[in-house]
């Protein structure tokens, strides 16, 4: 790195900086690690190790309830193909790029982001971060709560009333989620292995047992649909899988070695998020285009839904299975969520944040699982809602990642009169125009999310909100367009004057 402010090391220290290898773990192997600086002695991992916490976080057989969705926008089976692959590879692409930074700055990606915005100006994206690791942790959770109250139905286990059976699991699965967060980053790796190869097994198993169910004259029948109804997709796609981890992007490259490649730690991210995916989300349009019946039941429970294919034999191993999967996910999240609850200046241990977000999670698990009459449209509203701001802060952070060619002066990220400042106005504005264009050329098509009714105020010239561009959703491609390009030419001079003060560095 190059030089660095005299206060800065001063700086890091009051916000628990740690630069003593042999605290980095505490009893049980327990991260005590939180947004502080990396200790070199821990990056010590190789770019294909990035490989298993993206596939084990999006191998769950959920997956294959994107096949409905997607279908629900009215196109054919090959246009649903071909946008689930251009979705899911791409917005996993945006999530390697992303990593970059935190190799480049040893620290979490809403740390990493205070290069973009100041080290105080990155509070806002932080909270847009933060609501949207809560929204998906909580999503996950739900889906695996409202699966084990389907499953032990169809085993006869329980009547129609499964209020016990869904409380039960609701405190089962937050319990499980929780623990594994406040674990951290060695002992999530050690899990993600074991369920990478346990819900890879059990998926096989699961595809062979539903063949029989595939209707390919059917699927082959569906009519084309229009480019806006493909972009819907798309975008539903992409703001379902890469958007929706790339706020967190950096949180595991951060212990990469200095050495590791950047076009590695790119290709293991997309790479291990895409497999997943794009395999089970083609597979899931094969299912959902044979039956109507599955597609419609996919939106109020959509694990469950996918059980009642199976056997009765293999429900069992499906549920545990589903389950581990989704954990994985949401364990991943309350993670890195709590990472960002850090970043906003709540000087607590990331153990107890993470608890915190976990309690949260709970409430918002019990609120849809018992209040909620439906699981698709507040699930969707809430993707295309956050999608947009998110996306406008992917789009200024590649641009920014783009710029430098140095690392990141891993110091003045926590201190604000250092070389990023407190704050970067033309970012924050940037991300401001961005929030306003994009949620006026979005729509919220769903009555159980008529809190986001207000959207689509700028569809009016092409068609209003019953147009044909209104289901593309294109506010979210075109806020991620808009940050990329305007961070990259209205900060193009100001990124090279501060990489020019600061010296010689490696990338």
């Amino acid at each position: 790195m190059g030089e660095k402010e005299s206060s800065s090391a001063h700086d890091v220290s009051e916000l628990g900086g740690n630069n003593d290898a042999q605290t980095i773990q505490g009893k049980g192997g327990i991260e005590i690690t939180g947004i502080e600086i990396v200790h070199e002695s821990e990056r010590t991992a190789k770019p294909h190790q990035l490989f298993l916490p993206w596939f084990a976080s999006n191998i769950s057989v959920f997956g294959m309830s994107y096949g409905a969705w997607v279908l629900s926008f009215g196109i054919s089976f090959w246009q649903a193909t071909l946008v689930t692959v251009v979705g899911v590879v791409l917005s996993f692409a945006i999530c390697g790029v992303i990593a970059l930074g935190g190799k480049r700055g040893s620290v979490p990606t809403m740390v990493m982001s205070r290069a973009a915005f100041g080290v105080q100006g990155a509070k806002i994206p932080g909270v847009i971060s933060w609501l949207t690791s809560i929204g998906w942790e909580t999503v996950l959770a739900i889906t695996a709560v409202l699966a084990t109250g389907t499953i032990f139905k169809r085993l006869g286990w329980v009547g129609e009333d499964d209020t016990m059976v869904s409380v039960f699991a609701s405190v089962t699965v937050a319990f499980l989620i929780v623990l594994g967060a406040v674990a951290g980053y060695h002992i999530i790796m050690k899990m993600q292995a074991v369920l990478t190869w346990l819900t890879g097994i059990t998926t096989i198993i699961y595809v062979i047992l539903v063949i029989p169910a595939i209707k390919w004259d059917v699927v082959s029948s569906i009519p084309h649909g229009t480019l806006p109804a493909m972009i819907g997709g798309m975008t539903m796609v992409m703001t379902g899988m890469g958007l929706g981890w790339v706020n967190i992007a950096s949180d595991w490259a951060r212990y990469q070695s200095r050495d590791a490649k950047g076009s590695q730690i790119v290709f293991w991210n997309t790479f291990g998020g895409s497999l997943g995916p794009v395999v089970l989300i083609t597979f899931g349009l094969v299912l959902a285009g044979s039956s109507q019946e599955l597609s419609d039941n996919i939106g109020m429970d959509p694990v469950g839904a996918l059980a009642s294919l199976l056997p009765t034999w293999f429900l069992i191993p499906f549920l545990l299975t589903a389950i581990l999967s989704l954990l994985s996910g949401a364990i991943n999240g309350i993670y890195s969520s709590g990472l960002t609850l850090l970043t906003l200046g709540i000087k607590i241990p990331r153990p107890v944040a993470s608890l915190i977000d976990g309690v949260i999670l709970s409430v918002g698990t019990i609120y849809v699982v018992f209040y909620s009459p439906t699981f698709i449209g507040p699930f969707q509203s809430f993707l295309v809602t956050l999608g947009v701001p998110l996306a406008a802060w992917a789009g200024i952070m590649m641009a920014d990642i783009t710029l430098r060619k140095k690392s990141y002066d891993e110091f003045a990220l926590f201190n604000s009169s250092g070389r990023y400042g407190a704050g970067n106005i033309t970012s924050l504005v940037l991300m401001a125009v961005c929030c306003v264009i994009g949620w006026g050329l979005v729509v919220n098509g769903f009555q159980e999310a008529a809190w986001n009714n207000w959207q689509g105020y700028l569809l009016g010239p092409i068609g209003g909100k019953e147009g044909l561009w209104a289901s593309g959703n294109i506010g979210v491609i075109i806020s991620l367009v808009i940050g990329y390009v305007g961070y990259f030419v209205l900060c193009k001079a100001k990124v090279a004057q501060q990489e020019a003060d600061q010296g010689d560095s490696d990338v």
